[in-house]
């Protein structure tokens, strides 16, 4: 049968060596690398340049001069190609010269064994080949048996798990505080995760017989937290009580529910619990509640402390008195927040917030219907997104974005004591000079003077260790701040002067009225781009 692909052949003659170019029955061209590397092998010489000429140009049969030199009978060649990850083998056959020996199916198998071949030799590709012999086509000689990858265990969650998603905003722009995702009741038996085990996966074998290893597959147990259980096959977790459920730290987490139908007063006292606490009322001044869960109040927070090991949902908003204290491991919800402290390792969504100091290590929102920041500062580890920030008549407010807000608030608090440490360090130095120097002049020191000298030098060593960590401390926090990037301040309105914005740590004080804008940090500056 006539050979599809253009192909060559050597040819000795009495006055040298010769190869024929052959077009294929198929559009294709032969490869100048190809027959190079193939007269390579054979040891022989010849002209480059007249070669590449006709190989590029010839359409029928071609013979070229290669040598004056008669070359020994060649027989047909194979040319084997192993890939770099050794799954697959390739074959390419050339011609014999004229009268030359062709390869048997012995010695095509011989060669994949001295080629390095010993598993996946495919005995049809050989046998397609000796029944139609086509050169210069590439046959897929040999492949490796494919490894069987693992798979992972997957737990499917029935509660939602994402503590990211933001409260549904009525038409009007105030928080639905009915469809609030992030807090999930559950039922005594209500399924919570179903756990899918991992498959183990399965070796293969590479074309020279070495085992291909499967990736390894992830392996998850479910392990059953506090009001939780395991069903017997220990596939499937369940509530054993009715309350809040919670995904930390990949644990699942089952708060029941201390009830409080009314305030938080003298009627109760201050509440300390190990699950979620519901108050149906207010928290009254100098009160606090303290809950392993969430805590969800119904109406306001005066001057009192809560604090979450999960989240803290207001329904009214806080009206802190400047003693109110909201603190959350998760997310802070509340309509609005007024002279209080509140610090989140989640996000914190509100529609207004004045005169208060709100730190998160997430998203601090003030939109909405109203949506103003009114003194104060705010602080926030990725973004700050308001409606207006400051007033007309110039309140200063402080938009702050940086590194995790526990660390600004490490590096501030070191930094203001500092200058005391130095001082009492400056102080003990000059004692321990003025003492040490009446010693060199001869003088005696009494037993009083020589006990205050023994404390000022003991008090400077321990102040230069302390003063030598704070300043390596600080500046770690600083680098920690400077990797930080991608985070901006979000103004869907107007922005006052009087506003203070920082941004890892660059300081921009707005100085004229800025509306809808992004302010974000450009290289060693802070810029305003389109909102």
């Amino acid at each position: 049968m006539a050979n599809k692909n253009a192909y060559f052949q050597l040819r000795t003659q009495a006055d040298g060596t010769y190869l024929l170019l052959f077009p294929g029955c198929e559009q294709n061209k032969l490869n100048f690398k190809e027959i190079d590397s193939y007269l390579r092998v054979k040891q022989i010489e010849y002209d480059r340049e007249p070669l590449m000429r006709a190989v590029s140009s010839f359409s029928g049969a071609t013979s070229i001069k290669l040598t004056g030199k008669p070359h020994m009978k060649e027989k047909e060649y194979i040319f084997i190609q192993i890939s770099e990850d050794k799954k697959k083998a390739i074959a390419r056959f050339y011609p014999p010269m004229e009268n030359g020996a062709c390869l048997t199916k012995a010695e095509i198998v011989s060669e994949l064994v001295r080629a390095g071949i010993k598993f996946g030799a495919k005995e049809k590709a050989i046998d397609k080949f000796l029944e139609d012999r086509q050169y210069c086509y590439t046959y897929l000689i040999a492949e490796a048996m494919p490894q069987v990858d693992g798979k992972n265990a997957v737990l499917t969650y029935h509660f939602n798990t994402d503590l990211s998603r933001k409260p549904k905003l009525n038409e009007d722009g105030s928080v639905d505080f009915h469809q609030i995702e992030t807090i999930c009741h559950v039922q005594e038996g209500d399924k919570l995760v179903t756990l899918t085990p991992a498959v183990m996966g399965k070796p293969g074998i590479d074309v020279m017989g070495r085992p291909i290893a499967p990736a390894t597959a992830k392996k998850v147990t479910l392990r059953p937290e506090k009001n939780t259980c395991l069903s017997e096959d220990g596939l499937e977790l369940y509530s054993e009580v009715d309350g809040l459920v919670s995904l930390i730290g990949g644990k699942i987490f089952v708060s029941n529910i201390y009830d409080v139908p009314a305030d938080v007063d003298t009627s109760t006292g201050d509440i300390k619990f190990a699950g979620s606490v519901i108050i149906h009322g207010n928290v009254i001044t100098g009160f606090s509640v303290e809950a392993e869960g969430d805590i969800i109040v119904n109406g306001v927070v005066e001057g009192a402390s809560l604090k979450a090991g999960g989240q803290i949902v207001l329904k009214r908003g806080i009206q802190g008195m400047g003693r109110g204290v909201l603190e959350a491991k998760g997310n802070i919800i509340t309509k609005f927040i007024e002279n209080a402290t509140v610090k989140s390792d989640g996000y914190v969504s509100t529609e207004a917030i004045l005169h208060s100091n709100v730190s998160a290590k997430g998203d601090v929102t003030a939109t909405g219907r109203r949506g103003f920041v009114v003194g104060g500062s705010i602080r926030s580890g990725s973004c700050i997104s308001v409606r207006t920030a400051g007033s007309t008549m110039g309140t200063t407010t402080i938009l702050e974005i940086g590194a995790d807000p526990v660390y600004m608030e490490e590096f501030r608090k070191i930094n203001d004591d500092l200058p005391a440490l130095e001082e009492e360090l400056e102080a003990a130095t000059q004692t321990i000079n003025v003492l040490t120097r009446r010693m060199k002049t001869g003088e005696r020191l009494s037993a009083d003077k020589a006990k205050k000298l023994e404390e000022a030098r003991n008090a400077k060593e321990v102040l230069e260790k302390q003063i030598q960590y704070f300043l390596s401390r600080m500046d770690d926090l600083e680098e920690i701040a400077g990797m930080q990037s991608g985070g901006c301040i979000r103004v869907s309105g107007i922005i006052y002067p009087g506003c203070k914005v920082m941004i890892y740590n660059t300081p921009y004080h707005i100085r004229s009225e800025l509306k809808y804008c992004r302010l974000i940090k450009d290289r060693a500056d802070v810029k305003m781009v389109e909102y």
